[in-house]
């Protein structure tokens, strides 16, 4: 039986949940067809408009995709909204795979130095005060709880905001996602390994300071240190 939904999570979202988690984890491959609406339904003791809403959900995520006659199947990992942030929270509480992470790494090497180089040159005030904010968010918290990893989300979003480019900004939710996935993971065995605070101030500094290129480095050298610290939680 599906465990209760809280009155904060609707019924449908739980039951995405659950399927999503089977699907990236694996224990649901590509290719599988679901069981039928009532059987499921039944099954996870959820009503069928629940089960169906949940299916819709996971159909818009690439997850899914139903046909007449020939049920609900699982579609293959290429189809995948990967960047989702619900497909995120999800690949991550299972084991996600090195190459995942490694991945996610990778596209924010992409995208996160050049976001930096244009906050620099083209961040106002209101920008540089929410990155303020937000470096005091995660030196009064800390990344090992919730309040300081959302005060770190929301120092990546200020970032990609102060951009001004509107497909960047439209990333902000997966890269902020990815942020704290990936910061929850490494944290999985044991204690952060170093305080990652003071390269997120040496990269407001910059931004502040309209150093474009001396920004794009910083933040380049951040993301960097982050890997190297996600890589030595993998083998231990």
């Amino acid at each position: 039986m599906l465990p209760l939904a809280s009155a904060s999570h609707r019924l449908h979202g739980t039951v995405a949940r659950h399927l999503g988690i089977a699907i990236l984890s694996g224990r649901t491959p590509p290719g599988t067809v679901l069981p039928g609406e009532i059987a499921a339904s039944e099954s996870l003791s959820v009503s069928r408009t629940a089960y169906r809403e949940a299916i819709r959900t996971l159909s818009a995520k690439g997850l899914v995709e139903s046909r007449p006659k020939a049920g609900t199947r699982v579609t293959e990992r290429g189809r995948w909204n990967l960047l989702d942030p619900d497909i995120l929270a999800w690949a991550f509480e299972t084991e996600p795979g090195e190459a995942f992470i490694h991945d996610l790494f990778e596209l924010r090497q992409i995208v996160e130095p050049a976001a930096a180089e244009l906050a620099a040159l083209r961040r106002g005030a209101p920008h540089l005060d929410r990155m303020r904010q937000a470096l005091d968010g995660m030196a009064r918290h800390g990344l090992a709880v919730p309040a300081g990893r959302a005060a770190d989300q929301a120092f990546h979003h200020a970032i990609l905001e102060a951009t001004g480019n509107a497909p960047l900004i439209a990333l902000s939710s997966s890269i902020a996602a990815a942020v704290t996935w990936t910061t929850i993971y490494k944290q999985r065995r044991r204690a952060l390994p170093r305080d990652p605070l003071p390269e997120h101030r040496a990269l407001f500094e910059a931004i502040a300071a309209g150093e474009g290129a001396l920004a794009r480095a910083r933040m380049a050298e951040l993301i960097r240190l982050a890997l190297a610290d996600t890589e030595s939680s993998m083998v231990e």
